[in-house]
C-alpha cells in the first residue's frame, strides 16, 4: 500500500485523522464473529459458538462426523477480501447472543448473525446453535448454527452441526454434550468430559486473543481459552450455568440437573477491521474502540456501526 504523500504543515495530523495518502483500493483485514447460542435447560447441552470468519485464515472448517469429538477435515477455502476505495462505507452489524433456556420444552436460543458489508461484498457469520433440553427427541437435539449446539441425549437427542468454514459440531453423550467452537467440536459427557469446543486465537488487534468457544454441556466447563460459558453442575445444588461474556461469541453453558437448571446465555459477537493508518479517515459511527498497532489502525466494533473512508 504505497504512501504517496503526507498531511502538510499546518494540518492536524493527529490520531483519528488521515496521516498520509494511500492509493485506493487496498485490502482491509477483518474478523467477523457472530453471537453465541444459549445453553439448554435441565441437564442441557452447551450452546454453540458464533460463526467465525477471518481474512487471515485461509483454511475452512467443517464439523466432525460423530459425537465423540473427531475434528472435521480442513478445506482450502480462502475468504473474499474487502477493499477500501474513496468514499467506501463499511456497515457493521453485531449479533446478540442467544438466551439460555429457562424451562422445558424450549431449547437454548440460537445466536444472531454478525456481518460487515461495503455495499457490494458482505461477510456474514452465522449465529451459534442452541443447546438441547432434556425432554424429548425434538427438544433434546442441539440446533445447527455457526457452531452446533450440544444435545441432551437422555432423551435421544442429536447434536447440532456447525456451518462449514465457520465452526464445528456440538456433541452428545449419556446426559449432555458441549457446544461446538470455532476451533473444534464439543466433547461428549459419556466420554467423561462435556466441555465446549475450543475457540480460535487471532492476532488482528496486535496481540493474540482467543474467541468463539462452545459452552460446556451439563456438569462440565466451557471451551479452553475461548470464553465460552461454563455449565452447571448436578451434584452441587443451586449451581447455575454461566453466561458467556460479551463480544467473544462464546456459547452459554448447559443447565444443571438441580435447581436452578437454567441454561447460560450466549455472548454477543464482534467485528474487527484493520487498515493502514495512512489511509484512516476517523469517520465512524457506533463508537468502536480505535487503537494503533505499528503502521495500522484497528477498529473494534462491540456494537453495530460503520466506518467511512
Amino acid at each position: 500500500m504505497p504512501i504517496i504523500g503526507s498531511i502538510g504543515a499546518g494540518s492536524a495530523g493527529g490520531f483519528g485523522q488521515r496521516k498520509g495518502i494511500v492509493v485506493p483500493p487496498y485490502d482491509v483485514e477483518y474478523l467477523v464473529i457472530a453471537g453465541g447460542a444459549g445453553g439448554g435447560f435441565d441437564k442441557g447441552g452447551g450452546g454453540g459458538a458464533g460463526g467465525y470468519r477471518s481474512s487471515n485464515i485461509t483454511f475452512g472448517r467443517s464439523g466432525g462426523p460423530d459425537n465423540a469429538g473427531t475434528p472435521g477435515t480442513a478445506e482450502s477455502t480462502p475468504y473474499t477480501s474487502l477493499e477500501v476505495g474513496d468514499g467506501t462505507t463499511f456497515t457493521v452489524t453485531i449479533g446478540a447472543g442467544g438466551l439460555g433456556s429457562t424451562s422445558a420444552p424450549s431449547k437454548g436460543a440460537n445466536g444472531n448473525n454478525s456481518s460487515v458489508t461495503d455495499g457490494t461484498t458482505a461477510i456474514t457469520s452465522t449465529g451459534g446453535g442452541g443447546g438441547g433440553t432434556k425432554v424429548d427427541q425434538f427438544t433434546a437435539d442441539g440446533n445447527p448454527g455457526g457452531s452446533g449446539g450440544g444435545s441432551s441425549t437422555n432423551s435421544g437427542g442429536d447434536p447440532g452441526s456447525g456451518q462449514s468454514n465457520q465452526g464445528y459440531n456440538g456433541a452428545g453423550g449419556s446426559e449432555a454434550g458441549g457446544g461446538g467452537g470455532a476451533g473444534g467440536v464439543g466433547l461428549a459427557q459419556s466420554d467423561g468430559n462435556a466441555s465446549g469446543g475450543p475457540g480460535l486465537d487471532s492476532t488482528i488487534t496486535g496481540s493474540s486473543v482467543g474467541r468463539a468457544g462452545g459452552g460446556g454441556g451439563f456438569d462440565d466447563p466451557g471451551g479452553t481459552a475461548t470464553d465460552g460459558g461454563t455449565a452447571g453442575g448436578s451434584e452441587v445444588p443451586e449451581v447455575q450455568a454461566t453466561n458467556a461474556p460479551a463480544n467473544f461469541g462464546g456459547g452459554g453453558g448447559g443447565g444443571s440437573g438441580a435447581n436452578p437448571a437454567f441454561g447460560g446465555d450466549g455472548g454477543s459477537g464482534v467485528v474487527i477491521l484493520r487498515l493502514p493508518t495512512a489511509g484512516y479517515s476517523g469517520t465512524t459511527t457506533g463508537s468502536p474502540t480505535v487503537v494503533e498497532d505499528g503502521s495500522d489502525t484497528v477498529l473494534i466494533f462491540n456494537s453495530s456501526g460503520s466506518y467511512t473512508n
